[in-house]
């Protein structure tokens, strides 16, 4: 079957075309990231109306590049939730209107669980069941995979995610948008011994995390920086630094917990925060302690994108969880807020 999938979440338009027994056959991705960078972070009505203009010409750039024309798409799958509003309902209604055209189904799926899956794209990929670290976005949770849509919360963020933590720290430091990369980038010129930054819930005893503390302690230190000649950029690349280390300690500590408390071996770490480079270094050095082995994505892979979407409909099918009379009626719903757990079987 050739699932032809659409994400629009937020800020990047993915289109792409995934068949169920020889993976991926192509993608394209717009990032809005240039016209954000402006306003300092995503405008959703400026998300909105930019994945209305790139769906289509995504869509003609993806067929063109596998070779394949609409006629021999079997099944169109859209993000369906968490994300914005406006955004998502761009993407269902394309995805939506082109499978009704087609008068083949469209399948809703869950944003996460797009990324849970997505290191299933990688060489090698892992096998079930496996501990997967989400980290995107808003997002930072801990789960349990025994298989395609068998997901168990294990533990996630009480405030800040991950992502959050490095987009705001960066914007204390002056930095561009998005923060993230920003911040690790300057981060690669710091000292991260220079600030004893704390690392909240380090040692909570369970697998919850929290990171507004870390960026009030950032905070603090600025205003005192400030108020004594300035945030110099040694300080600054010092505090970069000191903070992409709090993070990093915390969730890989937080991952070794996990494993050690499942007994299981694999770690499946997903979301646009592993393609930090310190992060993905201290967890393959760790992990390689516990004789286990850890997976990534594809680096091209670790942002929201198409591939993603239509793969992670391409395992539900082959899964048997997903009704394709149902999927045929064309009657669709957006869920800005969507529990992963949810879709647990």
């Amino acid at each position: 079957m050739i699932v032809l999938g659409y994400e629009s979440s937020c800020d990047e338009t993915g289109v792409a075309l995934v068949c169920t027994e020889r993976g991926l056959l192509a993608h394209a991705l717009h990032s809005q990231v240039a016209m954000h960078e402006a306003y300092g972070g995503v405008v959703p009505e400026l998300a909105s109306r930019d994945h209305i203009q790139r769906v289509l010409p995504l869509t003609d750039q993806t067929l063109n590049e596998a070779g394949l024309t609409l006629a021999q798409v079997d099944v169109v799958a859209y993000t369906a939730g968490p994300g914005l509003a406006g955004a998502l309902l761009v993407g269902a209604s394309v995805a939506q209107s082109v499978a009704w055209a087609l008068g083949k189904p469209a399948i809703p799926v869950h944003h996460l669980e797009g990324h849970l899956l997505s290191p299933l794209l990688a060489e090698p990929a892992p096998e079930f069941p496996f501990v997967a670290l989400l980290v995107s976005g808003g997002h930072t949770q801990l789960m349990r995979v025994d298989g395609v849509g068998r997901y168990e919360l294990l533990g996630e963020t009480l405030d800040d995610a991950a992502g959050e933590a490095f987009d705001k720290t960066a914007k204390l430091l002056g930095l561009g948008y998005p923060g993230g990369p920003a911040l690790s980038r300057l981060a690669e010129q710091g000292d991260a011994q220079a600030y004893a930054l704390p690392r909240p819930m380090l040692h909570s005893g369970d697998l919850d995390f929290s990171f507004s503390g870390l960026k009030t302690a950032v905070l603090t230190q600025v205003r005192k920086h400030e108020a004594d000649g300035g945030v110099t950029e040694a300080r600054r690349a010092d505090l970069a630094a000191a903070t992409e280390a709090a993070i990093v300690d915390v969730l890989a500590s937080k991952a070794l917990k996990a494993m050690r408390q499942t007994g299981l071996k694999q770690l499946v770490v997903a979301g646009g925060v592993g393609a930090n480079r310190h992060l993905r270094q201290r967890l393959q050095t760790e992990i390689s302690k516990l004789k286990g082995r850890v997976f990534f994505p594809p680096v091209a892979l670790c942002t929201d994108n198409g591939a993603m979407i239509a793969f992670a409909a391409a395992q539900r099918l082959k899964a048997g969880l997903v009704d394709l009379a149902q999927s045929n009626s064309h009657a669709f719903t957006i869920r800005p807020r969507w529990a992963l757990e949810d879709l647990a079987v």
